[in-house]
């Protein structure tokens, strides 16, 4: 393992992308957007998908990768299970930290927000929209308890799609959060380590930017 770090190390590379100077935005969302819609254009993979992470009674924090499904309203959207380990801890502290890499365009973009649940209808609209195996899997999986293995799993696929045939209602420990950004770092990868760093601040009502040292 010390050869292959050491290797990496060696391996380094510089971010000669672009820059941020020239952007002129006085608030976070259209940004955002604007790096969205180029991450796709330079095909990055999976550019909705974001770590997010959480922080449990024990003040243990804990990140994972989920998925950007919508943006409404200026709340950032994704779903899960109710009941999963996430969930308990956003019920626990609803601060919570986003992380978007996109390594071909060498950014990245931080966002702090608090994290609540979706409306209802707007979770049943989206479960509706989903495959039929995506469906069953929201039934049958128990998110974050222990699984003795994977046929207890089978299982439980076979009983739900015995159990609906035809349409499958959503359960009520699946569904979606909204995330109500406070604050934004937009980080662009420049040469000789000197990156772009730009934050924006939620204060009041309005958004208040800075620029950071890299």
């Amino acid at each position: 393992m010390k050869e292959i770090l050491e290797n990496i190390r060696h391996g380094r590379h510089e971010f000669e992308k672009t820059q941020l100077g020239g952007i002129e935005c006085g608030e976070p969302f259209s940004l955002f957007e604007k790096w969205m819609i180029e991450a796709i254009e330079k095909e990055e993979k999976e550019p909705n998908s974001f770590a997010l992470s959480t922080v449990d009674k024990e003040s243990q924090a804990t990140s994972r990768i989920v998925y950007l499904k919508d943006l409404l309203e200026g709340q950032f959207v994704f779903y899960t299970n109710y009941r999963s380990k996430k969930a308990s801890d956003i019920e626990h502290n609803s601060k919570i930290s986003m992380l978007f890499f996109w390594p071909a365009i060498s950014r990245q973009i931080r966002i702090k927000g608090i994290c609540t649940k979706l409306d209802a209808a707007l979770s049943d609209a989206y479960f509706d929209s989903r495959s039929r195996s995506s469906q069953i899997g929201a039934w049958a999986s128990n998110q974050s308890e222990e699984l003795e293995d994977r046929n207890e799993l089978e299982i439980r696929v076979r009983e739900f799609e015995s159990k609906f045939p035809s349409t499958v209602p959503r359960p009520q420990h699946w569904g979606g959060y909204q995330i109500r950004p406070t604050s934004f770092e937009f980080w662009q990868g420049r040469s000789s380590r000197l990156h772009d760093r730009l934050v924006f601040e939620l204060c009041g009502n309005n958004w208040e930017s800075h620029k950071k040292n890299p």
